[in-house]
C-alpha cells in the first residue's frame, strides 16, 4: 500500500525573531481590487483563482508544479487580452508574445536564475483548427508544468555531441479562442471569458498611469513572497472533497498561497477550487474517443445490441455532437469501427462489429456487453435510476449503468432487402 509522503504543515505565523511582514490577506484583497478595476471575470471564483495565480508566480521554486492559466472565450473582444495585460503588471519578469517558436520559448525559460512569466496571447493561432499541430510547442508547455520537467537537446562538447537536459519550468498564462489541446487543458485553471454586458463597466486601462500601480502591487507581492518562502515550501494544503489527481496538482500551489495569506482566503480558495474544477469536468468531453463512448452509452439506453446503421443514424442526429461533421465528413460505419477498435472488451479483445440477426437478415452491429468495460473505465458516471428487469445479456451493463427500459433491437423495422443497409447480408 502506498502512502502519501509526509510534508510540513503550513504555518500561519513567522518564525521567532523574524521581521514583521505584510498582512497577506489584505495584500491579496488589494490585488483583487486592482483586477476588478479593469477586468470583468465570469465569476467570483475566477477573481480568486487569478489573484492566487499572480501571487504563486513569485513563489515558483516552492512548488512541484505550476498551473497554467487559460483565459478562453468563444468570441473575440471578451477581455482576454486585457486580463493578460493586468496580470503582466503583477507577475515577475513577464514576457508577452502572440507568436513564439519552440526554440525561442525554450531559450527564454531555460535560465532558472532569470525565469520569466510567459504570457501567450492569441494562442488559438497556435493550436486552433487551422494550425498544424505544433507538437513541439505543446510538449514544451507541458514539460514546463513540473519543476522536474525539462527537454533534452544535443549540444556540442568539443568534437562530440552530448545529450543535455534543460529546465523549462515556468509560469504560463494564455488567452485564446475556443479550447486548447486536452493535455494543456488538464494542466490549466480555465477562465471562460465573456463579452461585457451593457451594465458591466470597468475603468479604461492606461499603461502610463495604471501600469505603475500594478508594479507597486507586484513589488509588495515579491516582498511578501520572500517573507513566507520558507514556511510555504513543502506545504501540503488540504484539498476539498472530490479534488484529486491532476486537479489537485493544479490547485495545490494556489491553495498553499491562500493558506499563507490567511483571513478569508483559505475558504474562498477552496470554494473557487471546487467551482472551477467541477466546471472543467462539466465542459470536458475528453478525447473524441471518450465522447464517442459516452454518446454510445446514451443511445444504447439499455439495449442489448444495435446495428451499425442505427448507431450511425442516432449519432449523426444528436444535437451538439461532432458526428455529422467529423473532419469535414459524417461518421460512417468504417470510421466507427476504426475508432472503437482502439478500445477492448472485458475479455481483452478489441471492440469489433458483430453479426446481428434482424428478422430474415443479418447486419453488422455492436453488443452492449462488449462496450460495458470501456464505458466503466472511460465515461463519466451517470445518475442512477430505478432498476428494471434485465436479461442475462444486459446484467453486466445494468450493474454498471442503471438506465431506462431498453429499446429492443428486434422491434426495429428491418431495412428493405431491395435497399440493404451498409454491411447487410441477406440469408434464407
Amino acid at each position: 500500500m502506498t502512502t502519501t509522503p509526509a510534508r510540513s504543515p503550513l504555518k500561519s505565523t513567522p518564525a521567532p525573531g523574524a521581521a514583521e511582514v505584510e498582512d497577506g490577506a489584505a495584500l491579496l484583497d488589494a490585488v483583487e481590487a486592482h483586477h476588478r478595476r479593469f477586468n470583468v471575470f465570469p465569476s467570483e471564483a475566477a477573481y480568486v483563482a487569478v489573484v492566487l495565480w499572480d501571487a504563486h508566480a513569485h513563489l515558483m521554486d516552492c512548488f512541484e508544479a505550476t498551473p497554467r492559466l487559460a483565459f478562453l472565450s468563444p468570441e473575440p473582444a471578451s477581455g482576454k487580452t486585457r486580463a493578460l495585460e493586468i496580470v503582466e503588471t503583477l507577475v515577475p519578469r513577464p514576457i508577452v508574445t502572440v507568436d513564439i517558436s519552440p526554440s525561442a520559448l525554450f531559450r527564454s525559460v531555460s535560465d532558472g536564475d532569470s525565469r520569466p512569466t510567459v504570457l501567450f496571447d492569441e494562442i488559438d493561432t497556435v493550436f486552433g483548427a487551422a494550425a498544424s499541430g505544433n507538437e513541439e510547442l505543446r510538449g514544451l508547455i507541458n514539460a514546463g508544468y513540473r519543476r522536474t520537467g525539462g527537454i533534452f537537446r544535443s549540444v556540442r562538447d568539443g568534437e562530440n555531441h552530448v545529450v543535455q537536459k534543460f529546465p523549462v519550468y515556468s509560469a504560463l498564462a494564455m488567452g485564446g479562442l475556443g479550447d486548447l489541446p486536452d493535455t494543456i487543458m488538464s494542466r490549466s485553471v480555465v477562465i471562460r471569458m465573456r463579452r461585457r454586458a451593457p451594465n458591466e463597466t470597468v475603468e479604461q486601462f492606461r499603461q502610463r498611469t495604471n501600469e505603475p500601480e500594478g508594479h507597486a502591487l507586484r513589488d509588495r507581492l515579491a516582498a511578501w513572497a520572500d517573507s513566507i518562502r520558507e514556511r510555504i515550501e513543502g506545504a501540503w494544503p488540504e484539498m476539498p472533497d472530490g479534488v484529486a489527481d491532476r486537479s489537485a496538482d493544479v490547485w495545490e500551489p494556489l491553495l498553499a498561497v491562500a493558506d499563507a495569506a490567511g483571513g478569508h482566503w483559505p475558504a474562498r480558495a477552496r470554494a473557487a477550487c471546487l467551482e472551477l474544477v467541477n466546471a472543467a469536468k462539466a465542459n470536458d468531453k475528453g478525447s473524441v474517443g471518450i465522447r464517442l463512448l459516452t454518446d454510445l452509452r446514451e443511445i444504447f439506453a439499455g439495449a442489448e445490441r444495435l446495428t451499425s446503421a442505427v448507431i450511425i443514424e442516432r449519432l449523426t442526429g444528436m444535437d451538439d455532437a461532432p458526428w455529422a461533421d467529423l473532419d469535414g465528413r459524417p461518421l460512417n460505419t468504417r470510421s466507427l469501427s476504426k475508432m472503437l477498435g482502439e478500445y477492448v472488451t472485458a475479455a481483452n479483445d478489441r471492440i469489433r462489429p458483430r453479426n446481428i440477426k434482424i428478422g430474415t437478415a443479418v447486419a453488422k452491429g455492436y453488443y452492449a456487453a462488449d462496450l460495458a468495460d470501456a464505458w466503466a473505465r472511460y465515461c463519466p458516471p451517470i445518475p442512477e435510476t430505478p432498476a428494471t428487469t434485465a436479461t442475462p445479456a444486459t446484467a453486466q451493463v445494468r450493474a454498471l449503468f442503471p438506465v431506462a427500459e431498453p429499446v429492443a433491437v428486434a422491434d426495429e423495422k428491418p431495412p428493405a432487402l431491395s435497399d440493404p443497409a451498409p454491411g447487410l447480408v441477406t440469408i434464407g
